[in-house]
């Protein structure tokens, strides 16, 4: 499961990569827990065991599951 989160007041996104064993439901929890109080931190641990931490009150917006392969560009005659 990948997660990019949106930052405020800046253009640059987190991806963080949980892997295929994260347990979707436990993760929104989580994601709505620290978003409910501005003074709390979103911790994420990836695949490779690496912490990430967002300030909840710095969060723009969040994407679950965002496709490995969704950032293709081509043109499709329809």
């Amino acid at each position: 499961m990948e997660i990019r989160i949106g930052v405020i007041y800046t253009a640059k996104e987190i991806e963080v990569d949980l892997g295929e064993e994260a347990d979707r439901d436990k993760v929104i929890a989580d994601i709505e827990t620290a978003v409910a109080s501005d003074d709390k931190v979103l911790w994420l641990t990836d695949k490779k065991g690496r912490r990430v931490g967002v300030p909840a009150a710095k969060i723009a917006y969040l994407e679950i599951d965002v496709a490995a392969d969704g950032r293709r560009v081509g043109f499709s005659a329809i």
